[in-house]
């Protein structure tokens, strides 16, 4: 009989490492998680069984950084990954790349932990959301091409709104990667800056069929958009995560858009309202105006009147004052003449003109009234009406001249 090949531990351990890792290299694997650890290094450790059987697994901490829960002992999952031989201890595992919950109980379980998370984290903060642009003139939608959101949304903008633009960036909302292509529309409208206001949302369905919008590379993506965004998944009684993190939330698209053009009816009535009580304000005010400049009017009507009959009155005074002062200059140069005729007759000048004549002794300026101030050889100065003469008294009569009564 021959001997069969004797190997080594670590050469038969290596032996099946190489078969199974080049055999198994992508599996999917459905089970129970049983044994879960997470030790300080991030990695996850934990059991994969069913009711007959359980294989190791392990997660490293470069996957598990992705997921939007924490996987506990019980939870149902489907693990996908490819299969290894740990050579230290010879033991078969999955190292496992990603995880799923199966069923509603895990899924429901995985996100109410991802939802604490989010909240811990501070993205559904209310302090954080912002108001809505009250004139959005650009409007992104991220949504399906082909369903019955976008359509409903343009039929609400082209009813109520005027002016708007709409920028469609179509996306899958349901199924394996639609949350990744959210994500990417949401990032892609940012880095464009055309749109004012963002509509992310899908029309109603399962929650199996709304669960991209529950899923976290969504929440980043709203929760780091610099573009205000309502959330429009179309169901109405539980909030989806991408509700709670997005600035506001609508029940269905049609609402979503509502909400777009709702501050703009709203001004644009409260324009028409306010137009119409100026036209009003302004009609009673032209009539009021128009009363008080006829009142107006009538008054300097009279005005003028009176201003033409001060005028009269005027120019009758001007006339009257002019005679008056004609009359006094004629009667002043009446008297004017009187008074000079009067003094002419009173001057020495005319007294001489009627031949007598002034004498004053040599050298003085007073007249001799008196002939016994003179003396024979008494030097003279005659003054007559024309010219003067020097003369000598020769002689001295002393006598009074008595006047002859009148016959």
């Amino acid at each position: 009989m021959e001997s069969a090949t004797i190997l080594t531990i670590s050469r038969l351990v290596g032996l099946l490492k190489e078969l199974v890792e080049d055999n198994f290299m992508q599996v999917a694997v459905s089970g129970e998680i049983g044994n879960f650890s997470a030790p300080a290094s991030g990695h996850y450790y934990f059991a994969l069984k069913d009711d007959r059987h359980q294989l190791r697994a392990v997660m490293f901490r470069m996957h598990n950084r992705a997921l939007g829960f924490i996987p506990q002992n019980g939870m149902e999952v489907v693990a996908r990954g490819h299969m290894s031989l740990y050579a230290q201890r010879g033991e078969l595992q999955l190292v496992v790349d990603s995880l799923q919950p199966c069923g509603l109980g895990s899924q429901q379980l995985a996100l109410e932990q991802l939802r604490a998370r989010l909240a811990g984290e501070g993205l559904f903060d209310v302090s954080r959301k912002r108001p809505l642009p009250a004139f959005p003139v650009t409007i992104g939608v991220v949504t399906s091409a082909t369903g019955a959101a976008i359509h409903d949304i343009l039929n609400v903008l082209r009813r109520r709104g005027s002016g708007l633009r709409v920028l469609l960036c179509p996306v899958p909302v349901q199924g394996d990667g639609a949350a990744a292509r959210i994500a990417e529309a949401i990032n892609d409208l940012n880095c464009h800056a055309q749109a004012d206001v963002l509509i992310v949302g899908r029309g109603g369905g399962s929650p199996e069929d709304l669960w991209a919008f529950n899923e976290e590379p969504v929440a980043r993506a709203i929760f780091a958009s610099a573009i205000p965004i309502i959330s429009a998944v179309g169901h109405e009684v539980d909030f989806t995560i991408a509700d709670q993190v997005a600035d506001l939330r609508a029940p269905t698209p049609s609402a979503a858009a509502e909400l777009v053009v709702k501050e703009r009816r709203e001004l644009e009535g409260h324009v028409d309202h306010l137009t119409l009580r100026l036209s009003r304000q302004m009609s009673s005010r032209l009539a009021l105006l128009r009363e008080r400049i006829a009142g107006l009017g009538r008054r300097l009507q009279g005005g003028l009147h009176r201003v033409a009959s001060s005028q009269r009155q005027v120019q009758d005074l001007l006339r009257r004052a002019e005679s008056a002062m004609l009359a006094r200059r004629q009667e002043a140069a009446a008297r004017l003449r009187l008074a000079a005729g009067r003094l002419d007759s009173l001057s020495p000048l005319a007294t001489l003109g009627r031949g007598y004549a002034i004498a004053t002794g040599a050298g003085k300026k007073t007249a001799i009234r008196d002939a016994a101030e003179l003396e024979v050889g008494t030097a003279l100065h005659l003054r007559f009406s024309r010219g003067s003469a020097e003369a000598v008294v020769t002689a001295v009569v002393s006598e009074c001249f008595k006047e002859k009564p009148l016959d």
